[in-house]
């Protein structure tokens, strides 16, 4: 953004609070994002969700008609692909020498079924380019609020973090027989120390306007607020703002980041568009025969009956218009190029498997339609390279939302102990998926072999043991090579001959 165009939007949101109403949430004065970046969250929104317009043709009469746009969801597949595998339920943590904080947070998690919700969310985040994760208390718990790219809001940041941020909540009434929108932004902001949250609750009687700023009291829902609240001793905001890995080069100094496929819009139409003209092409090359008109007239016999030469559901047959002597039936079917659409589709996803840094081959697709490779992803594959940088931000973003729920948790009266540090919580994922185990024994049985690794270490990578089992497996190992021990007389161990003797 240019500094005309700053200073031209300082006026602008001025006049526009000075009458103390918002026609954008990006009008407020305290938010400083530039609205075109919300311009591409919702284009990003529309390929994620599949909303596509209509195609509008003419027919042979020059008239305008309308289709439905027959699309392949890349987006949508890619985005839960990559999900599952940077983040699954066999994902654990503790926190390190803090036995009363780590029970605490994974009660917390458990009741908020934190596993199976993160991973559904994390597809957003992955599609719309960033993810907020707030904790708030209801009825003496914890619970979780996942805010998503479009109604995340940064104030004070700088591109590496946010650190203050606005939160939007929109909701409708009725009132008579007209539909009331409601906006509530939530702003987090620190005043020195202090944490604070403020509220401001603005209606509309328009669906795209934000409205006017009235008291919180004016919505039901709203009516116990808090408009301003204060915490003291927080380390860190009570949200944690999640994007995916690298630079968002749409704008450079801008905090928000990039969905996954942000720089893939034109491949995804390529291969929406050839999904989309391969399905017309199926349905234009159904069977058709041509016939003489005078066959698919309708007769109408002494009695007033009505007889038809072909079944009235029948597509197969059309007219020619000519009659019986000059004309003859002739078969009008035409090949469907099935084929070079299959291959143009693969080109496409190729493409596309690049951009958005997935192994070639991850995507096909044949005649049966869209399919996901099933064997096992290697370690230097493009795609676990790619799920390794994402799981950085994903790995840091549940530590921070782990102190955060203490802070909060402690800050409330729900948990009296020490805060750990950020270090302290360690989280392990599951890498099953991209290890090769017949790859790694060969690896490791090679380097033992050769004197470049020890029996321990290679044991504790290949069984994926701590150091105390690896050496528990050594020894059973050790035991079994030595041979089989001589046999042992029982009489004799348990000394009943002994007593045979003595009587």
């Amino acid at each position: 953004m240019s500094a005309v165009d700053t200073i031209m939007n300082w006026f602008r949101r001025g006049g526009i609070m000075s009458s103390g109403s918002l026609t954008n949430i990006t009008d407020h004065p305290r938010i400083g994002i530039d609205t075109r970046e919300y311009d591409r969250i919702h284009e990003n929104l529309k390929y994620f969700e599949g909303r596509f317009r209509p195609v509008v043709y003419k027919n042979v009469y020059g008239e305008d008609i309308q289709r439905p746009y027959v699309h392949l969801n890349m987006a949508q597949v890619s985005v839960r692909r990559l999900s599952s595998i940077i983040f699954n339920e066999q994902m654990t943590f503790e926190i390190a020498k803090n036995e009363t904080a780590n029970k605490y947070v994974h009660d917390v998690l458990a009741n908020n079924d934190f596993i199976k919700n993160f991973e559904r969310y994390l597809e957003s985040a992955l599609a719309l380019g960033g993810l907020a994760m707030r904790p708030y208390t209801d009825k003496g718990q914890v619970k979780i609020a996942y805010i998503q790219a479009p109604v995340f809001f940064p104030l004070h940041s700088n591109v590496n973090s946010v650190s203050e941020a606005a939160i939007a909540t929109k909701s409708v009434t009725v009132e008579g027989q007209r539909n009331v929108y409601w906006t509530l932004l939530e702003f987090h902001s620190w005043n020195g120390d202090n944490y604070v949250i403020e509220n401001e609750l603005y209606r509309s009687n328009e669906a795209n306007v934000v409205g006017k700023l009235v008291p919180l009291q004016s919505n039901k829902t709203y009516a116990n607020l808090e408009s301003r609240t204060i915490f003291e001793g927080l380390s860190r905001p009570q949200f944690v703002y999640l994007k995916p890995f690298g630079m968002n080069n749409k704008d450079i100094s801008s905090p928000l980041g990039l969905s996954i496929f942000d720089n893939a819009h034109t491949t995804l139409k390529q291969i929406n568009d050839a999904y989309d003209q391969f399905n017309w092409e199926i349905r234009m090359g159904r069977r058709k025969v041509a016939v003489p008109k005078d066959m698919v007239k309708v007769n109408i016999d002494e009695n007033g009956k009505f007889t038809r030469t072909f079944d009235p559901e029948e597509g197969v047959y059309i007219s020619t218009g000519t009659t019986s002597e000059d004309g003859r039936i002739q078969d009008m079917t035409s090949d469907i190029r099935s084929d070079s659409y299959i291959t143009s589709i693969n080109q496409f996803i190729k493409t596309y498997e690049l951009q958005t840094g997935l192994s070639a081959g991850t995507f096909s697709f044949d005649a049966q339609g869209l399919k996901t490779a099933t064997e096992v992803v290697s370690e230097n594959s493009m795609t676990y390279q790619t799920r390794n940088s994402h799981l950085n931000n994903v790995e840091r973003a549940i530590q921070e939302l782990i102190i955060s729920i203490l802070e909060l948790a402690k800050a409330t009266g729900l948990f009296v102990g020490e805060i750990p540090a950020l270090d302290d919580v360690n989280l392990n994922f599951d890498d099953g998926v991209f290890t090769d185990k017949a790859a790694q024994l060969d690896y490791y049985s090679k380097a033992v072999a050769a004197g470049l690794q020890s029996k321990q270490r290679a044991i504790m990578k290949i069984l994926n043991v701590d150091e105390a089992e690896a050496m528990k497996v050594i020894a059973e190992i050790e035991d079994e090579s030595s041979g089989p021990k001589e046999p042992v007389d029982d009489l004799a161990y348990s000394g009943k001959d002994d007593d045979k003797t003595e009587e």
